[in-house]
């Protein structure tokens, strides 16, 4: 990420490519912004409906991201599969999301982007109507991948459709207000609606449920996206495409192995090494190549830069507090799947209102840098505030507020990165860029996942040794054990914190000062 205020030449497109009218604004001043009368006048009349099915096809693709885990248990009793292979059904799904993201978001830029999208809805319908009708565990985690697949597919078609839809920064900023509290809030809604379910119904509607978006999301996308003209003069980056995909399968793996075994194992530290060297190799031949994977133009800007790595942490973070509290909830306070869910509710609501409210007003003004400062010491008050939980605290003394404070620090920060993650780039950057955002998030994922739960682990561990007095049969001992597993909850909750601080430091820093503003466009 350059250490300068201004974006570096190339980051802007060749005169022949200069994007239409809607797309770009005049720039002789740095700080000038799109006029929203021109703007709004040469924009799409149907746009808020193009929102609408975004959302609807976002929504699906996070919900899968959570809507699993309580279905799990059930799932596993119907087709006998063992614990050690319960968490393939999630991690299935992840390395192949994460490891394809930037190849199906270059896709999108070479053959279009309406093209794209409904191939990747269609695919994922299908998909989840496989996933449901498994009959055995083989089945359902190739369904699961194939998941993952179609979704690495939509997910970056449907952001770039956002991102080049809505020119005007005030639209813009009510769009992806909407679309960052979908992403921040449908892992939660996830987890009410696989509880719902999995009670009412049964498991295998968690994967039917995506049939009823899926249908939403293909008529409206046939209805109202326009085919966009390919990329001219570019071509798929094979060996971009081989190097990315196999790093970010390494990583995610090597994540999730340490999440579920341990970070001493070869095969931990074999995986992450592998990853980072493929990583590395990669960012040095999209330098050299003519026609990158992920253009370095893309990433080198620093709004852009900061954006990802914002993504990154949030990610990190927010799947950290799905996993551990919704442990607390069903295994201390022994709540039901539904009321589990009906728990995350208020977070839900938190992020959408000040989501809303900031990204339409405030950011506008202010920029991306201080509502990314301000959410994520927000997001830490909130975690460090959870981190006091008990074995005999209640939802009300101990949970609800710090939902509300995380959700709403969340609502702040989600979707001022993700406009500031695809702000300014081309056409035919809008996919790759928009698939950057979505690695950030599901890379974060994978990442906190498998720290935090080390860290909860280890101070299990640690509590457990130095309080427990005879038999751990013994009543004595069951409440040692108890308290142990809440105490690695508290300390996971508030290294939380101290990565929401952290985050607040680096990401505030790289963040420009003032409203976001596209680069001057090059005259012919």
């Amino acid at each position: 990420m350059a250490p300068h205020d201004t974006a570096p030449p190339h980051d802007t497109a060749p005169p022949h490519d200069t994007a239409p009218p809607h797309d770009t604004a005049p720039a002789p001043d740095q700080g000038q912004r799109t006029r929203p009368d021109s703007a709004r006048e040469t924009a799409d009349p149907r746009r808020w409906w193009v929102l609408a099915v975004v959302g609807v096809a976002q929504l699906m693709i996070v919900l899968d991201l959570t809507v699993m885990n309580i279905a799990l248990p059930s799932a596993q009793t119907a087709l006998h599969f063992s614990d050690v292979d319960r968490q393939w059904v999630i991690t299935a799904y992840a390395l192949s999301f994460g490891s394809l993201l930037l190849f199906g978001g270059r896709l999108g830029d070479l053959f279009g982007r309406k093209v794209t999208f409904l191939t990747g809805v269609t695919g994922f319908a299908v998909a989840s109507a496989v996933g449901g009708a498994s009959t055995g565990f083989v089945m359902l985690i190739t369904a699961r991948a194939c998941q993952g697949a179609f979704a690495a597919l939509l997910a970056p078609s449907a952001l770039s459709v956002l991102t080049t839809t809505f020119a005007d920064q005030e639209e813009r900023g009510r769009a992806f207000a909407v679309y960052g509290a979908i992403a921040a809030g449908g892992g939660l809604v996830g987890l009410l609606l696989g509880g719902v379910l999995t009670e009412y119904l049964d498991w295998r509607w968690c994967l039917y449920v995506n049939l009823v978006f899926a249908v939403v999301a293909i008529v409206g996308g046939v209805q109202l996206l326009s085919h966009n003209a390919p990329a001219r003069g570019s071509r798929v980056d094979v060996p971009g495409v081989v190097m990315v995909s196999g790093a970010m399968f390494f990583l995610v793996y090597g994540f999730s192995n340490a999440a579920n075994h341990s970070w001493g194992t070869a095969s931990t530290w074999g995986f992450l090494l592998a990853g980072g060297c493929l990583l590395a190799g990669f960012a040095v031949l999209q330098f050299r190549t003519t026609s990158p994977l992920l253009p370095p133009r893309v990433v080198l800007d620093r709004n852009r830069g900061a954006a990802y790595l914002t993504v990154l942490i949030v990610g990190a973070a927010m799947f950290g507090l799905f996993l551990f509290l919704t442990y607390y909830l069903q295994g201390t306070l022994h709540y039901s799947p539904v009321l589990t869910g009906l728990a995350f509710l208020p977070a839900v609501g938190a992020v959408g209102l000040v989501a809303v409210v900031s990204n339409t007003l405030l950011l506008p003004r202010v920029g991306p840098k201080p509502l990314v400062i301000v959410g994520l010491l927000m997001g830490a008050a909130g975690m460090a505030w959870l981190s006091t939980i008990g074995v005999h605290a209640t939802y009300l003394s101990a949970v609800l507020g710090p939902l509300l404070v995380a959700g709403a620090g969340l609502g702040m920060v989600m979707p001022s990165a993700m406009n500031s993650g695809t702000f300014g780039v081309t056409p035919r950057d809008a996919g790759v860029a928009s698939a950057t955002v979505n690695v950030g998030q599901q890379l974060g994922g994978s990442i906190g996942t498998a720290l935090l739960n080390t860290i909860a682990t280890t101070a299990t561990t640690a509590y457990v040794a130095s309080r427990l007095q005879g038999s751990p049969t013994s009543p004595q001992g069951l409440g040692v054990m108890e308290a142990g597993v809440v105490h690695g909850y508290a300390t996971a909750f508030l290294w939380t914190a101290f990565l929401f601080v952290g985050g607040a430091v680096v990401c505030g820093a790289l963040f420009r000062r003032g409203p976001l503003a596209r680069s001057a466009q090059p005259t012919a």
